[in-house]
């Protein structure tokens, strides 16, 4: 903050009127801080409140995914033939999104530990993108395609769908997945997702003619 006189170059001191040097009058110095102009002041208060939602986020998502245990040998495998059966009947972008979007957790992280569910057999956090694959995943259904149809449920949930979307998706789409009433009707992942599909879109199950009143029949 000290004066530079503009004649002769000497670095003279602040309270200074005049160069000790050649006598030319010096410029008054103000020390008051020039305001920044209010649109960068916004501008940078807008990039910190990002930075800090960023890393607020990245620590949540990493809080879920290591608060939850990773999926075995045995368990990847039979995700990995559910996924295919997704993709060869034609679901390419859930298939997609499950093999290259989604990561896969064996049991509830603490968001879903602190929260009650009915009985699943998988869980999604959105926009989190991770799956919770539950035992009853692995046990219950009949073979790939019913854990086909269960992760096209999920699938719908990654991308943004509700209960009421997911549900009323799968259950208009099952014919295509290849799970219908004559191969899968006796086997309990069948009768689970079918109560399910009714208690969230009972629309769907209005026309009395059919078997349990099931329209999409």
């Amino acid at each position: 903050m000290k004066k530079k006189c503009p004649n002769c170059d000497l670095v003279n001191f602040p309270t200074a009127q005049g160069c000790a040097r050649c006598g030319a009058a010096l410029m008054r110095i103000d020390y008051e801080v020039a305001e920044k102009p209010a649109s960068f002041t916004i501008l940078r208060r807008i990039i910190i409140c990002l930075i800090v939602s960023a890393i607020a986020l990245a620590g949540f998502y990493v809080s879920l995914v290591f608060s939850a245990k990773g999926l075995g040998y045995e368990e990847r495998k039979g995700l990995t033939s559910a996924i295919n059966v997704l993709e060869n009947k034609g679901f390419t972008e859930e298939a997609f999104i499950l093999r290259r979007v989604a990561v896969f957790r064996s049991n509830d992280n603490w968001l879903n530990a602190s929260v009650a569910k009915e009985n699943a057999f998988a869980a999604t956090n959105f926009p989190f993108e991770i799956v919770t694959l539950y035992p009853d995943f692995f046990s219950y259904p009949a073979d790939e395609v019913e854990r086909a149809a269960i992760l096209l449920h999920e699938a719908r949930h990654l991308k943004g769908e509700d209960e009421f979307e997911a549900y009323e998706y799968v259950w208009k789409n099952r014919k295509q997945l290849g799970w219908t009433s004559g191969s899968y009707g006796n086997s309990v992942v069948w009768t689970e997702i079918r109560k399910q599909t009714r208690d969230r879109v009972p629309g769907l199950f209005v026309c009395t003619v059919n078997t349990y009143g099931d329209c999409t029949e």
